[in-house]
């Protein structure tokens, strides 16, 4: 991600994630795991959306089917935000405990709204970041919880920096939430209690970056340009699933409606979809979508693919566009 670095000098390949897009809802894998997906055609939106005003940077992106509306993170204002069909921006949730929203994610069936909570300083040695984990009521943006997700970790945790990237909820409402400078992915239950699901042991933190969950009871982990597969019951299990072809720069993924899996790689300006049949030790090629400028995360509305583009290193105004796999 060449405008990132040229934005924050030092930053991880992988730096940010998004996820709304990121994270993925059990209807969606549902039909991953071979049951078809049965999402509506959704609304009828522009090709291209552009904001009315620059400056709040939004990393991550998600559809709220609820309230039909696309929101987004802000990794200089921390609020959420609606992007307008007609680029008009308003807040959505403002907390002035959200420094940098990152990865956010729609909760439907608990109307929830899950936000990574980041401190995007921590790339400039301005600060030692931060891993948090907000929720708040997806129809009035209302704060129910505010998770300390870097207070979960028993020890070692003096000197570690923090960037909670994305977040992901399975089908029991348990969120996953990927830390990005730690290399931790923490989970968090019903009850807001936050834990140490994984913690990487290599010298070097890989930079974990999207996440998605699967119904079969395993994480998808995007980390540069490995695709991890962490069994939720086996966390130190984790192994790096067998692509079809190099795809760099991995930022966030959803499931598709259809049951396929789309990564954004925000260095190649693609968008790449994967399936497997053999529960995601290897993957299949399943379609191709481009795009411009840099992107880093998708959202799923109804049957199409919508990619947000921050305008990391320029004072454009942002903007998202429809993808088509082909």
């Amino acid at each position: 991600m060449p405008n990132r670095l040229m934005l924050i000098p030092g930053a991880l390949l992988a730096a940010f994630s998004a996820s709304c897009g990121g994270g993925a809802d059990a209807d969606r894998s549902a039909g991953q795991a071979g049951d078809p997906g049965s999402a509506s055609p959704g609304p009828s939106l522009p090709s291209s959306i552009v904001a009315d005003r620059g400056g709040f940077i939004p990393e991550g992106i998600e559809y709220d089917e609820l309230n039909g509306r696309i929101l987004t993170g802000s990794l200089t204002e921390g609020s959420i935000m609606e992007i307008h069909p007609d680029g008009r921006v308003s807040a959505v949730v403002t907390d002035p405990e959200l420094v940098s929203s990152v990865g956010i994610e729609a909760d439907e069936p608990r109307r929830r709204l899950l936000v990574a909570n980041a401190d995007r300083r921590v790339f400039e040695g301005a600060s030692g970041g931060q891993a948090k984990l907000g929720i708040y009521d997806l129809a009035s943006g209302n704060r129910i919880a505010m998770v300390d997700l870097a207070a979960s970790i028993a020890d070692g945790a003096a000197g570690l920096s923090h960037f909670a990237n994305d977040v992901a909820v399975g089908d029991d409402g348990t969120a996953y939430v990927t830390d990005t400078m730690a290399g931790i992915i923490y989970r968090v239950d019903a009850e807001y209690q936050a834990s140490v699901l994984y913690r990487s042991d290599a010298p070097e933190p890989p930079g974990l970056n999207g996440i998605v969950v699967h119904p079969d009871g395993y994480l998808l982990v995007a980390a540069g340009s490995t695709l991890w597969k962490v069994p939720i019951g086996d966390p130190q299990s984790a192994a790096p699933v067998v692509l079809p072809e190099e795809i760099p720069g991995q930022d966030g993924m959803v499931w598709t409606a259809d049951g396929r899996l789309a990564i954004v790689s925000n260095s190649t300006q693609r968008l790449v979809a994967l399936t497997s049949s053999d529960g995601w030790a290897t993957a299949d090629l399943a379609g191709v979508g481009t795009f411009e400028p840099q992107g880093t995360t998708v959202a799923v509305v109804g049957e199409e693919l919508y990619v947000v583009h921050p305008h990391f290193a320029d004072a454009d105004p942002p903007s998202v566009s429809r993808v088509t796999l082909r």
